[in-house]
């Protein structure tokens, strides 16, 4: 055990958060997501039994966003007419406002589609049980500066 590390994250996520670099990106998906055929170039991390609430808040504690693109959280849009309401977009928004100055400012969103092509770019993909819809959210990650 670490002190001061959210215990949600596990030692394999946290290897991969260490060795993420400026501007790689990490998806943390919706139990609906589909991980494995998205994640064939990418580390596939299991968080089976979480939802991306708790995790978002918990890695967003131990790395930056990116400081150098207006939208570093990045979530996939509803597709047109789809009668989806998304109110974890607004938790999602809150948990980014306690870890970024530019609160929700930072947050965009891509269409669906595209959102799945840069998922496939992405270093890390986490499998959550989340089951919201419309849940997955995509970061990328900015440069530690030591005070």
């Amino acid at each position: 055990m670490l002190k001061g590390i959210p215990e949600i994250l596990s030692p394999q996520l946290l290897k991969v958060l260490c060795e993420m670099g400026h501007s790689d990106r990490i998806v943390i998906a919706d139990g609906n997501f589909p991980v494995e055929s998205m994640g064939k170039n990418a580390v596939v991390v299991r968080c089976d039994g979480h939802g991306v609430p708790e995790l978002l808040d918990a890695i967003l504690t131990v790395i930056p966003l990116d400081s150098y693109v207006e939208k570093p959280v990045t979530l996939m849009e509803v597709m047109p007419g789809d009668p989806v309401k998304t109110p974890i977009w607004d938790t999602y928004k809150e948990i980014v406002s306690k870890h970024d100055e530019r609160g929700a400012e930072a947050v965009g969103n891509i269409e669906r589609f595209a959102f799945y092509e840069e998922a496939k770019k992405a270093y890390c993909i986490i499998a959550t049980g989340e089951k919201a819809v419309y849940a997955n959210v995509m970061l990328q990650k900015g440069v530690v500066i030591n005070k």
